[in-house]
Order: structure tokens, then C-alpha cells, then sequence
């Protein structure tokens, strides 16, 4: 069977700052594949959002849904408004729908830290941090969404799920990433972060945990309570490779992770599941910042580049693995010199001057190629 070279992207910009970003974004990515080779990239844009909502009564439309299951991949910028709730107060928010419609249970959250830039922590480890945190995306605290009770405005009630199904595809995402990058030169390890000395829900969790990795036992398997995981990636790390946990858990200890690289504009995420993937930023839609040119659009370039790792893996395709090696090493020439800094970080550096630099940085890449070869 020939290897697919033609990938259909549907693409939700969203709301706030989530226009902004993708907008360079896709610019990049389809100068990357007309100057890699290989790969073609369709962008459909697809409507979903708070705004969508507010004007139309939808958030997420029918052919949005049909137009995200019949992609190849699904870009998604960044979606909901605070002031544009339902009517029982939570907010807008397709991406979760999306998640829990193509069953994406694996929340790829890598933490890893661009070169030079100041970052939080002053141990000089700081600087070399490259773990992933896998949150499972579809069932735990978060299978309530929508389900909760509450009676006679005295007791609310939200019911976390894990299930045997979910939990054996998430931990066996999470060893497969483990051993490609111990292939990559790093640890090879899995940490169950879960809080199974209290919950039965999560002694269970942890218990399918074990029964997966005796099935991979070229690799580390441990694990850690929630609340220590949460000092320890303070405090050490560096120490860590791949962490696996629950929705809720996950969604919190994401944060802390992009904290750590220098916050929600340099963390990129995916949402994948056996059939379907997400990638976006993990930031939200600012919309103190929409149209002063400040947002940060490396998190959507570096979510852009974990779309073509994957669809590299998943269509067997090598130019769109190495169109993903390029646009990451781009980023970490954009940005080593430390001449180039995000507003959030204290710099002078906004949507424009990034996405030229890493544009520029690729051309210089994609040229020393050339000119090996």
C-alpha cells in the first residue's frame, strides 16, 4: 500500500487569541510541506465556539462534528469566553466534546523547556527539562461533565470513573511513548501518579497499571501520589519521564508543567485516541490580550509539530516526521540567542516577531540541508 502523502486538517480557530495564533500557524505548516516535500496539508476551517455560540445559539454544529471525524487530524486554536456560559454556568467548550465524541484518551502534555529563556526554577537542570505528562482525557472526574446533582441546594455531587478499557489503552500509550523515547536517549520509565491509598477507584487504576507493565518489562515502571508528583515537579523535575494519571489530576498537574517551561504559551498538547488526535495549545483564548499583537503562537507551532509526528507515525509518512524534527528545532533556534522573549516572560516579543523568527530559523535549516546534500 502506497504511503499516504494528502492530509486533510479540520481547523477551529475558535475564540479570543485562538484566530491569532493559528492564523501563523498555518502559514508555517504549509511552507514547511511545500519546502519539505513528501506531505500536503488540506485546512478546512471548521466553526465551533463561545463566539459561535453567542451569535447562533450552537456551540459545536453537526458538520463541525462530521467535518473533525472525517479528518486526518484536527487543529484547534483555543475555545470559550468568561462571559459566555450555558445556562447552569459552566463554559463553552467544543474541545472537550470533542475529546469524549472520537474517544481521545490520551491528554499529551510534554514539558519541555526551549533554550534560552529564564525559567522559574533556578537549579540550572531547569533548563534542560523534557518529560511528558500523559492525562487521561475522557473518564474520571471529568465523566461527570454535565451529570453532576445537586439536591435542594445543600449537597452537590460529581462521580469520577475509571474504567479497565480507558486505563488499558492510556497506560499502554504511555509505555509505547516511554520506549520511543528511550530510543531518544532518555529514562524509559512510567510513573502512575494516582491517589490509590485513599481511593478504590484509583487502587484500581493502579492495579491495571501493574498488569500493563509486566507486560513491558524492557521498561521502568513506579509510582506516586498526586499531591507528592505536585512537590516533586517543583522541587526535582528533572527526574521524571513520562507520568501518567487521571483527568482531573492531569488537567492540574498540566498547568504546573507549563509553568515550569515558562507558561501556557510555550506548552503544546495533543488529545489522541485510536483512530482520531487533537493538537492545540495548552493556553486558553486571553481575551484581556485579543488584537494587541502579544499572543504567544509558539504552543500552537509546537502542537502543529506534534500533529505531523503523528500523523508521521500513524500514515507511515517520513517527510512529515522530519517536517515535525525541523519546525521543533526551528523553535529552540528562534529563541536560543535569548534575544527573542514573549511579553509573558517579561519580553518585548509578540505573535509577528515569533512566528518570522522561527519562520526565518526553518528557511536556515531547510537550506544547510539542502546544501549537505
Amino acid at each position: 500500500m502506497p504511503t499516504p502523502t494528502e492530509f486533510n486538517i479540520a481547523v477551529m480557530p475558535g475564540d479570543g487569541i485562538g484566530p491569532e495564533v493559528m492564523t501563523p500557524c498555518e502559514a508555517l505548516l504549509s511552507h514547511v510541506a511545500a519546502k519539505v516535500g513528501g506531505f500536503a496539508l488540506n485546512f478546512e476551517m471548521v466553526p465551533a465556539g463561545a463566539a459561535l455560540y453567542r451569535d447562533t445559539g450552537v456551540a459545536y454544529p453537526d458538520s463541525s462534528r462530521e467535518a473533525a471525524a472525517r479528518a486526518d487530524a484536527i487543529l484547534l486554536g483555543a475555545m470559550g469566553l468568561p462571559d459566555v456560559r450555558y445556562a447552569d454556568g459552566t463554559e463553552i467548550s467544543p474541545q472537550l466534546d470533542l475529546r469524549f465524541d472520537l474517544e481521545l484518551y490520551a491528554g499529551v502534555r510534554p514539558v519541555r523547556a526551549v533554550p534560552g529563556l529564564n525559567y522559574p526554577l533556578a537549579d540550572p537542570r531547569a533548563k534542560e527539562l523534557d518529560f511528558v505528562l500523559i492525562r487521561e482525557s475522557v473518564e474520571g472526574l471529568f465523566a461527570s461533565r454535565g451529570k453532576g446533582t445537586l439536591e435542594d441546594d445543600q449537597i452537590a455531587t460529581d462521580t469520577l470513573v475509571i474504567t479497565r478499557d480507558i486505563s488499558e489503552k492510556l497506560f499502554d500509550f504511555s509505555f509505547n511513548l516511554a520506549r520511543k523515547r528511550k530510543d531518544k536517549g532518555h529514562r524509559g520509565n512510567v510513573t502512575c501518579v494516582d491517589k490509590a491509598n485513599v481511593f478504590r477507584s484509583f487502587a484500581f487504576f493502579r492495579s491495571i497499571f501493574d498488569e500493563r507493565a509486566a507486560l513491558n518489562k524492557d521498561l521502568g515502571a513506579d509510582y506516586a501520589y498526586v499531591d507528592a508528583t505536585a512537590l516533586n515537579m517543583v522541587r526535582g523535575p528533572w527526574a521524571f519521564d513520562v507520568l501518567v494519571t487521571e483527568n482531573m489530576f492531569g488537567d492540574i498537574l498540566s498547568d504546573l508543567g507549563a509553568g515550569l517551561i515558562g507558561g501556557m504559551g510555550m506548552a503544546p498538547s495533543a488529545d489522541i485516541g485510536d483512530n482520531h488526535a487533537v493538537f492545540q495549545p495548552c493556553h486558553g483564548t486571553a481575551p484581556d490580550i485579543v488584537g494587541t499583537g502579544k499572543a504567544n503562537p509558539t504552543a500552537m507551532i509546537l502542537s502543529a509539530a506534534m500533529m505531523l509526528e503523528w500523523l508521521g507515525d500513524v500514515k507511515s509518512n517520513e517527510a512529515c516526521s522530519r517536517a515535525a524534527d525541523l519546525i521543533v528545532t526551528a523553535v529552540d533556534r528562534a529563541f536560543e540567542s535569548g534575544d527573542l522573549v514573549p511579553f509573558e516572560l517579561g519580553g518585548d516579543a509578540g505573535t509577528d516577531a515569533i512566528f518570522k523568527a522561527v519562520y526565518t530559523a526553518f528557511d536556515g535549516l531547510q537550506a544547510n540541508q539542502e546544501t549537505a546534500a
